[in-house]
């Protein structure tokens, strides 16, 4: 298994505020806690984790329970263990997506395993923890999954499965639809290991979450990954002091949120959650429905002046404590209260993250600075693509690599066929462009002489002639792709494999697909990946 290394400034959409964490972390160190390497502060943070011991007994009896809900295997019951006896813990999280959601879900979890492993060998025991995001309420981002034909195409598979608008998560069972999608994928896959572990995962009545969970447990046993359903009702108990303060001090908060939206803007950068002078961070649950909390219900009492509305209902503040005390199963957190509720459930040394989720940590810094007293790191995971045998062939006949791909599927159909345009044509474009290029520098000095004010004029000529030089080559590709029906299939080909819907394969893609073709083995190949010196996106040749 070969693998090449891709920088993300190279990558089509990669944010500025993700681009300068990874490569330039002075110009952001004021949104982060620490810079992107475990190595160098796993002890020193270790050291500032406030844990007691009873809610870690506490935990530890819940983990131990939905995991052995879950079939979890010796390895996992080992680092339960070792949890309840003092470690701290690697987090990250996924949503529920079905059949185990795109590509990089599996990356989250085997980098959670690699930076463990890491901050154990460097002194600070250390396990993996996996959060289920099964309190989530939008159900298209998880009811549907693209798997991978080995011909490169794309299948679609999507559940029927459904509750009220905006349900959470883990109130919807499968349909039982399911039972026929679980053999859609077996066609598509083919009959292995993994169609065999999704046939008794994904089974009618089980809700996502479960069935997601059983599928991770069973893939990850060998490195003792402990999963979390965050909708627990247990845990919501546990969590309540956050969801308390969080309603206290709504207007507090709001402000904080707003002030270091203004500072990255300023810096340069974006906020990847917009907040508004009415926010909180907090949902509940309404006739089985996820509702979001705002602030300015009309109703003056406490320090949040104005109250909350709910809906259409108005409440005090003191309404709102009433119930989060009362029943705080009723109640959630958004996305910037989330993984503050999970560092106080849990003893977190850092939180592996994608893009998105890096940048807008560099939000909810505020909220763990208020409810916490600490910032919790957050550490990039595992980011790569993966190529197998028949696209590799693709490439290599055409000449192309993953970054001649990023462009979506026109361009890469007409850059192929600019690959195989007659042998005389293709040699007459390129003696064209060195003659250009010949020609133009030698006016271009003889111009210095004359007139140094006509180098720039000169240059703006030779740029013209090239981008029509292109565009006579590109109609050519044209021709020649109109010509040729084969390159259409293979540029397509090579886009669904790749690049499909101009995004990286591991947003799209759903794992399993790479699973059923290479088996359970591959996946200690890409633990292995994990591991390799290259910071960026990896191109891996399977």
């Amino acid at each position: 298994m070969g693998s090449e290394c891709l920088p993300f400034t190279q990558i089509p959409h990669s944010t500025r505020l993700f681009s300068d964490f990874l490569y330039n972390h002075p110009r952001v160190q004021q949104f982060y806690a620490r810079v992107p390497d475990l190595k160098q502060w796993a002890e020193n943070e270790a050291g500032q984790i406030g844990y007691d011991d009873a809610r870690r007994q506490r935990v530890a009896v819940i983990l131990e329970r939905q995991n052995q809900s879950w079939g979890a295997g010796p390895e996992t019951k080992t680092n339960l263990a070792r949890f309840r006896k003092g470690a701290a813990c690697v987090v990250t999280g996924q949503q529920v997506g079905l059949f185990g959601g795109p590509l990089f879900a599996i990356f989250k979890a085997l980098s959670a395993v690699r930076m463990s492993a890491e901050a154990t060998a460097s002194g600070v025991d250390c396990v993996p923890i996996f959060w289920l995001a099964t309190e989530d309420h939008d159900l298209a981002e998880v009811n549907h999954t693209d798997l991978l034909g080995p011909e490169g195409t794309l299948h679609s598979l999507k559940t029927s499965s459904h509750d009220v608008l905006d349900a959470p998560l883990n109130k919807i069972p499968l349909a039982s639809d399911i039972r026929e999608l679980v053999a859609q994928a077996a066609e598509v896959l083919g009959e292995s290991e993994i169609t065999e572990i999704l046939r008794q995962a994904y089974r009618p009545g089980v809700t996502l979450g479960d069935a997601f969970a059983r599928l991770f447990t069973n893939l990850l046993s060998r490195w003792g990954v402990i999963m979390l359903d965050a909708a627990d009702p247990e845990l919501h108990t546990l969590a309540r002091p956050i969801y308390s303060a969080a309603a206290e001090h709504a207007v507090a908060l709001d402000d904080a949120l707003l002030r270091r939206g203004q500072e990255l803007t300023k810096a340069g950068y974006h906020e990847q959650v917009k907040v508004t002078p009415l926010s909180t961070l907090l949902f509940t649950v309404r006739n089985g429905a996820r509702v979001v909390i705002h602030r300015g219900g009309g109703v003056t009492s406490g320090a949040n002046g104005n109250g909350f509305r709910v809906g259409q209902e108005k409440i005090s503040s003191a309404e709102l404590l009433k119930r989060i005390a009362e029943r705080p199963q009723d109640f959630s957190a958004n996305v910037l209260l989330r993984p503050v509720v999970q560092d106080f459930l849990l003893p977190t040394l850092a939180y592996v993250a994608g893009p998105a989720e890096i940048a807008y940590f560099a939000q909810a810094a505020v909220v763990y600075e208020k409810l916490l007293q600490r910032i919790t790191p957050v550490l990039p995971r595992f980011s790569a693509t993966l190529v197998e045998p028949k696209p590799r062939e693709l490439m290599e006949r055409y000449r192309v690599g993953l970054r001649d791909l990023l462009h979506g599927l026109e361009e890469v159909q007409q850059l192929l066929a600019t690959r195989v345009l007659p042998p005389e044509l293709q040699a007459a474009f390129d003696s064209a462009e060195k003659t250009l290029e010949r020609s133009v520098n030698t006016i271009r000095e003889a111009l210095r002489k004359l007139d140094p004010t006509l180098v720039d004029a000169a240059q703006r000529a030779a740029s013209k002639m090239n981008y029509q030089l292109e565009q006579l080559r590109a109609r050519a590709a044209r021709a020649e792709l109109r010509r040729k029906e084969i390159l259409a299939r293979h540029a397509l080909q090579l886009s669904n494999s790749l690049y499909p819907r101009k995004e990286l394969q591991e947003r799209e893609i759903g794992g399993v697909s790479f699973l059923g073709r290479h088996g359970l083995e591959l996946l200690e190949r890409l633990y292995q990946a994990t591991g390799a010196a290259c910071p960026d996106h990896q191109i891996i040749y399977l």
